[in-house]
Order: structure tokens, then sequence, then C-alpha cells
């Protein structure tokens, strides 16, 4: 099995740090292949960000449904799942966005979860996110943190201080039984977190990467039967060949 990780963002480290989580908890028969748009954002923080991005991940997906490439899955690798729908209208095999998986895990594992993310300014980005999987109601809080994405990769130490911090705010102060690290950049820091709190830490990369295998190995594949199906044929002025469908 390959599976095509696709960080819209463009820190190659960030990519880099994606591509090892996904692996380290994915089977040995699967690989996943990390990468990164040619053209977007350093980092996606704000709406603007985000809606920038989704050229560049829907470009992703595209080179593979084109024939240039061959995965059998693909995960949204940004914790706002930027884009989710438009990726799944483009192709039929399955797209996981980190978000929605980071969720649907920490769902199973308690009656109530907190996110910890990055700036307050993304508080709303995050909030859209949670009520997208029609998970609200099991969502005790989102925490944000003074972190920006760049520096969940860059300061590992001080990241993962200032989530801890965040975390036991959230059990303490908001009931979570759960803990879900709301940034790509946060991947890895699951098992030292969780070794200093009383709950379950998601690693968001490798519960969208899990889930994205576990969809291929069920053999199941996007629906197209209505909200799905290919978007209609129509002149796409501007953009390269492989945007008209």
């Amino acid at each position: 099995m390959k599976i095509k990780a696709i960080n819209p963002n463009t820190t190659l480290e960030m990519t880099e740090n994606i591509g090892t989580v996904a692996n380290k908890y994915t089977s040995d028969e699967t690989e996943v292949v990390a990468v990164s748009p040619e053209r977007g954002p350093i980092s996606i923080e704000s709406y603007y960000d985000d809606y920038l991005a989704v050229p560049g991940i829907l470009d992703e997906i595209l080179k593979a449904e084109d024939g240039d490439e061959e995965y059998d899955a693909f995960v949204n690798s940004c914790w706002g799942d930027p884009g989710l729908d438009a990726c799944r209208e483009v192709t039929d095999k399955p797209v996981v966005g980190i978000a929605e998986g980071s969720m649907y895990v920490a769902n199973m594992l308690g009656a109530s979860f907190s996110v910890v993310t990055i700036l307050p300014r993304a508080r709303d980005f995050i909030e859209e996110a949670v009520r997208k999987t029609g998970l609200e109601s099991h969502c005790a809080s989102v925490r944000c943190t003074e972190l920006t994405v760049v520096e969940t990769e860059d300061t590992r130490d001080a990241a993962a201080a200032a989530l801890l911090e965040a975390s036991w705010q959230a059990i303490e102060e908001d009931d979570a039984e759960v803990i879900c690290l709301g940034c790509a950049g946060m991947g890895g820091l699951d098992e030292p977190l969780e070794a200093e709190l009383p709950v379950p830490v998601i690693d968001s990369v490798g519960a969208g990467a899990v889930l994205a295998e576990a969809l291929v190995k069920l053999g199941k594949q996007t629906s197209t039967i209505r909200t799905y199906k290919p978007p209609e044929s129509k002149e796409i002025i501007g953009y390269p060949d492989r945007y008209q469908r």
C-alpha cells in the first residue's frame, strides 16, 4: 500500500516530520510518502492561509489521478483539513483529514476531548473543523497557546511545555478525557506529553495515516453518488491542464 501525505504548507522540515510520524504508526507493508505543494504559505494560521493552500493540495492529488503517480489513499496533513471536500471530489480514493482523524480516534477513547493548538487567532478556524465532524458536543474545549505553526517544529521543548500547560488546563478546568494535538507540526509530541498526563494524547498525523490505511484495507472508496461526484466539466481559466476535468 502507498499513501500520499500532503503537507498543505511549504515548510519542508514539517513535511519530513509528517512522513516520519505517519510511517511510524502505519504497518511495515505500507509506505507513506510526505510531500509539500510547489507553492503556498509556509504555515497555515488563518483562513487566508487556508484558502491559498487549497490549490496546491488539489494539485498533489490530481498528479496521482492523472497517472503521474500511483497512490491508494491521501492524508490531508493540516489540522483544519483545508479543502477536504474538494479533495474528495477529484478522487474516489480515500482522503482523510488529520483533524477529523484525530477527533474520531479521540471520541472512541473518552467521553470528551479537548484540542490543544496554536495561536488564539486560529480558535474559530479550529472550532469550525470540530463542527464539521459533528463532534461538537463531545469537544470539551479548544485550548490555544502562543505557538506559531513553525515554532511547533523549530522549538520542540518550548512547544511541548506550552502544550503540557494547555493540556492540564483542559483536563482540570474543562473535564477533557482525551487530548488532540491540533497541528501537524506537533507530530511526535504525543508520547512525551502522554507520559506527563493522565489521559490519552492523539497525534493527529498518526491518526490520519492509520485511518487512511484502514479504509484501503477495508476496500472502501469515497461515495461519488452525489456530494463527492466528479466536478462538472467546464473551462478553468489560468490553471494547468490537469485541473480541466
